[in-house]
């Protein structure tokens, strides 16, 4: 199973190098059901990998000028330190058990897992819709991109998923910002997102730095594959081909911690 693990860490890359999202949300399942690692600690694990590799991606982007950094500051900004609170704050005062239900126990590993699994549901259906570019005209105001930023950092501190499958969405519907500078200003704001993140668990967790620093390499790897691939092939077509295999996921998980 690890094994598959290790191929996944590739398509985690891909997707993102292609795309600019929807790989990091394979990353929390990949390391709890191929890697066997516990939920909470996977979600950090995810951030750092998404974070990282982000990075890669985001600054080939900037080198092709497809990054807007004025928009990635005034939508992320609430992103971030969303996450910083949520990770450094939030996560760790919320108990193990949640609740007992007569001999049902809910637990706080099993409820991440339902969020991730409702997640990349969701996630799918973007991604097999896809985001069009829309007309030119005047930008949503800043108030409701400052709270679609507090949003996304929800995601990102609760479920470590990096969010690039909502911030293009709201990068071309709202800030109506071309798609491929979307994508470029995407990986821009998810890797702040994620590193943020992963830096309010430090001193929390305990990080096997090999394992990361092995998975890190391979989905950078990816990143490379998917950037390539890009060039040659429809990102519309493999975007949608990618959220039937995400929505196949997120089917999975959830009857496997439902039922």
């Amino acid at each position: 199973m690890e094994v598959l693990g290790y191929i996944l860490a590739v398509f985690i890359g891909i997707s993102l190098g292609l795309i600019g999202g929807g790989g990091s949300i394979l990353t929390v399942p990949v390391f709890v059901y191929l890697f066997h690692i516990e939920p909470t600690l996977a979600t950090s694990y995810s951030l750092f990998i998404v974070g990282m590799t982000s990075l890669t991606g985001a600054v080939y982007q900037y080198s092709k000028g497809y990054v807007d950094l004025k928009a990635a500051l005034s939508f992320g900004l609430m992103s971030v330190a969303t996450v910083f609170v949520v990770r450094k704050y939030l996560l760790s005062t919320i108990p193990d058990v949640l609740w007992h239900m007569g001999g049902f126990t809910v637990t706080k590993s099993a409820v991440i897992m339902v969020l991730f699994a409702a997640l990349m549901l969701a996630a799918s259906v973007s991604m097999v819709l896809g985001h069009r570019e829309q007309p030119s005209g005047p930008r949503t105001s800043l108030p409701v991109l400052l709270a679609f930023g507090v949003g996304v950092g929800l995601v990102t501190g609760l479920l470590g998923a990096g969010g690039g499958f909502l911030i293009i969405p709201a990068l071309v519907l709202l800030a109506k910002t071309p798609m491929r500078v979307a994508i470029g200003t995407s990986l821009f704001i998810v890797t702040i997102n994620s590193l943020v993140g992963f830096a309010g668990d430090i001193g929390h967790v305990y990080i096997d730095w090999p394992f990361l620093f092995t998975i890190l390499a391979i989905t950078v790897c990816g990143v490379f594959v998917g950037t390539a691939i890009g060039r040659r092939i429809p990102g519309e077509r493999l975007r949608s081909g990618f959220g039937w295999f995400v929505l196949t996921m997120g089917i999975y998980i959830l009857s496997r911690e439902l039922f």
